[in-house]
């Protein structure tokens, strides 16, 4: 959970208690009390790279986690930090992406004209996760590795353990540092994991809502292991979480998560537009049995526009009353 923010563009912190133990258990490992904490691992490649974080994770050796966007590295530092000796302390997330050189060191090592507490005091005690470490600039990079070298637990007066993050190659750069690395691939290339995720995300939001996770419909899981995942682990949780709120507590179909298979047609933009909001209008007035007022506040509209979207649609809120 986050708990403080240190910079509205760049650090959060993140504080962590559980048991330093990793476990395993029905191709899961927990790191956490809520169901979105665990890791979900099936394939050969993803195992290896968790077996590897949680070994890595007992040492104080900084540890670079690449892979593409999306592909889970800040679960994985999350993981690490919640079993590594530092879990007691604060986990502070700092991205240098869209700040200048001159902002990134004053937020990350402090500056004498800023009164700010900077990332690394923020992170005493814990560990300090920076993310998209291609983004830092390059005279903050030797900064870095200066200290590392000099003294790898201790930066900028604070005790810390540290974890960066970036896209593939993004270790080309940092080929000299004293630091270990765990490289994680894009769900693509791991298809094993797609529907333990999927189903992993669709009882963390069934969840959420209050409702019976039924499960996904054949189509929806020939389309799952057949779609290009672009977006990785990231855009799989964003379709689940979508397609839960369209399907209510009836098995997810292809059409809920927005997915077609190879050979069928694919609806134009509006006509699929169109689908979305049928079926979220009828998801709403499901819950609310028919209250049109109630079915607006969830929507968060006004009650008239609501009204139209409803008409446009063609559904009867009549059909969801008692």
């Amino acid at each position: 959970m986050v708990e403080e923010h240190i910079s509205s563009q760049g650090v959060e912190t993140n504080s962590v208690s559980e048991s330093s133990e990793a476990t395993r258990s029905s191709g899961e490992r927990a790191m956490g009390r809520r169901r979105g904490d665990r890791l979900v691992v099936a394939s050969a490649g993803l195992q290896q790279a968790v077996d590897l974080a949680s070994s890595l994770a007992r040492s104080t050796s900084a540890v670079l986690i690449e892979g593409p966007e999306g592909s889970g590295r800040s679960h994985i530092a999350r993981a690490m930090h919640g079993w590594s000796q530092f879990a007691g302390g604060p986990m502070v997330r700092f991205s240098p992406k869209g700040l200048s050189a001159l902002q990134q060191g004053s937020e990350l090592f402090g500056s004498a004209v800023s009164e700010k507490t900077n990332a690394f005091s923020q992170a005493s005690g814990g560990t300090l996760f920076l993310t998209e470490v291609e983004e830092l600039d390059p005279s903050l990079l030797a900064r870095l590795h200066e200290t590392l070298i000099e003294d790898p637990a201790s930066t900028s007066g604070s005790t810390c353990r540290l974890i960066l993050s970036g896209a593939p190659g993004a270790g080309d750069a940092l080929v000299n540092w004293p630091l270990r690395r765990v490289a994680l691939a894009g769900l693509n290339d791991r298809p094993e994991d797609i529907l333990p995720l999927a189903a992993h995300f669709l009882a963390e939001f069934a969840e959420d809502e209050g409702l019976t996770a039924v499960g996904f419909a054949p189509d929806a899981r020939r389309c799952l292991v057949e779609e290009t995942w672009s977006g990785n682990v990231r855009e799989l949780r964003e379709r689940v979480k979508q397609a839960v709120r369209l399907s209510g507590s009836g098995a997810v179909s292809a059409e809920a998560l927005m997915l077609s298979g190879e050979g069928e047609e694919v609806p134009s933009f509006k006509e699929a537009k169109r689908a979305f909001e049928t079926r979220y209008v009828e998801s709403l007035l499901r819950r609310c049995a028919g209250n049109i007022s109630r079915a607006a506040r969830l929507a968060r509209k006004d009650r008239k526009d609501f009204y139209d979207v409803i008409r446009r649609t063609g559904v009867d809120p009549a059909r969801f009353r008692g």
